[in-house]
């Protein structure tokens, strides 16, 4: 297992010596953190609630917030805000 696990890691640096210069693999990796991140917290949103219709709200607050610019404190405050809300009314 560990060897399978350095060997992933170290396989990219072995074959990459070069600097790339393909633009498509150029941005094919600078999005690879992004999706990974959004991999990882887009279904723990839903999941991390008692109800599942306080994630839905909170996604969607999450989202609209960010659409319109806020920060990512503006955002974590707005979904936290649509959790509380919807949990108050389903309670």
């Amino acid at each position: 297992m560990t060897g399978v696990t350095y060997l992933l890691r170290a396989l990219p640096f072995i074959l990459l010596k070069k600097e790339l210069k393909s633009e498509f693999w150029n941005s094919f990796l600078a999005y690879i953190p992004y999706t990974v991140l959004a991999a990882m917290t887009v279904p723990a949103i839903f999941y991390a609630t008692e109800h599942r219709l306080s994630g839905i709200a909170a996604f969607i607050a999450a989202v609209t917030a960010s659409l319109l610019g806020r920060g990512l404190v503006i955002v974590a405050c707005a979904a936290t805000a649509a959790v509380l809300f919807v949990d108050g009314i389903i309670l």
